[in-house]
């Protein structure tokens, strides 16, 4: 089964070729401008070094957010783009499903955090070994976090100022290495949502908040 992911919703672009949960081809860049550029080539590279066609896959994913919007959007509409034109399913994975994938089994619960640039941070949370999260995204103001029930695993370009207000409060909170989605997580996510072992989820933007906009002023 080949799963080509794509991911650009915070500071980082990546592609991944996953082959029945092997990855055999990717490619990472740092950085939080010039997605829409950086993606397609991405793409052609994946692709010619597992020499495998876009008729070949079985399905295509994308981290759909929360995160940045022109981010999503070029990752998004490039994944949609190829799987109409192939035939095949778009799967969508959220920000915090590739962060939780990322990090080694362990038996406690995880916390995506991820920066809305408002003074505010997105949290979806996952149950210890849970692949899916327990409920939508949120949004907290850090003083308004909500205390876990215990020791919680803190992913996202977030964890470091969550963990902090959360330890100022009492909680048992740790910040992992987990700071920035990667293409090759999602890819594994999605092999979890073709197979059905966790709930479906399309390929669209996923936002908890109105983009952040400034309206042209009135002449």
């Amino acid at each position: 089964m080949w799963i080509l992911a794509l991911d650009a919703s915070l500071a980082r672009c990546s592609a991944a070729l996953l082959c029945d949960g092997a990855l055999r081809a990717h490619r990472l860049l740092e950085g939080d401008r010039g997605h829409a550029a950086l993606l397609p080539p991405m793409v052609q590279a994946v692709l010619r070094e597992a020499g495998v066609r876009p008729a070949d896959l079985d399905a295509v994913a994308a981290v759909v957010g929360p995160g940045g919007f022109t981010g999503i959007r070029a990752a998004l509409a490039l994944a949609q783009g190829l799987a109409l034109a192939a035939g095949l399913p778009a799967i969508g994975v959220t920000t915090g499903e590739a962060l939780a994938a990322a990090l080694p089994p362990a038996g406690r619960p995880v916390w995506s955090a991820v920066d809305n640039r408002r003074g505010r941070v997105v949290l979806e949370r996952f149950a210890a070994g849970a692949a899916a999260p327990e409920g939508p995204p949120a949004v907290f103001a850090l003083a308004d976090l909500p205390a876990p029930a215990g020791p919680v695993a803190l992913v996202g370009d977030a964890a470091s100022q969550v963990a902090e207000a959360l330890a100022a409060r009492g909680a048992e909170a740790v910040a992992t290495e987990s700071r920035q989605p990667d293409a090759a997580a999602a890819a594994r996510v999605a092999a979890l949502r073709l197979a059905g072992r966790i709930p479906g989820l399309a390929a669209r933007p996923l936002y908890v908040e109105p983009p952040a906009v400034r309206l042209p002023a009135t002449v």
